[in-house]
């Protein structure tokens, strides 16, 4: 680089300025950004006991109230373990959580769908997992950063599985199609 008028002094140290000033620059951008380590997901498993109880439930009814009490069980307890400050602990009740709801939906998608009953009960479903996603929330805001991301995207697999729960009501398989 070669400025006409600069002194012999600044001609020689402005490429070095330069290149101090992007190091100083990269330097800043990245402490700027903290580096978040966050925890892995947690398994969505159902465990044997739980599992035991919904086979045991042969009416489609029992079975999907007995899955929302266990969800809900699965929720109290890691609210009891962030108190405790059990995170390790509260993420795989979470992950629990995950598990029977997948376990549910997968069960009321896998039923005859024509049936009244089973419609009822993916409304059911639907109307019980409203009340997790305020909890959700408040556990969310009391968990450290690193554990946030997968709670976040447990609420938005909570309103998905809504979202699938509403879905078979509104097929065509609930109002059949007449011919013009």
């Amino acid at each position: 680089m070669n400025i006409p008028h600069a002194s012999p002094i600044l001609r020689k140290c402005s490429p070095v300025i330069g290149v101090v000033f992007l190091f100083m620059c990269f330097a800043a951008a990245s402490s700027a950004q903290p580096q978040l380590d966050s925890a892995p997901p947690p398994l969505k498993v159902v465990s044997k006991s739980e599992l035991a109880q919904l086979e045991a439930s042969r009416d489609i009814k029992k079975r999907t109230q007995t899955a929302l009490e266990l969800m809900s069980a699965r929720l109290k307890q890691a609210e009891v373990l962030i108190v405790q400050e059990n995170l390790d602990q509260m993420y795989k009740e979470l992950g629990g959580f995950h598990g029977l709801m997948d376990n549910t939906l997968a069960f009321l998608n896998a039923s005859d769908r024509d049936s009244g009953k089973v419609l009822n009960n993916f409304k059911r479903f639907e109307i019980g997992l409203r009340q997790f996603r305020p909890r959700l929330e408040l556990i969310r805001r009391d968990i450290p950063s690193n554990y946030e991301p997968y709670v976040r995207n447990l609420i938005m697999y909570v309103r998905d599985a809504r979202s699938k729960a509403v879905e078979p009501m509104f097929g065509d398989s609930v109002v059949p199609r007449t011919k013009s």
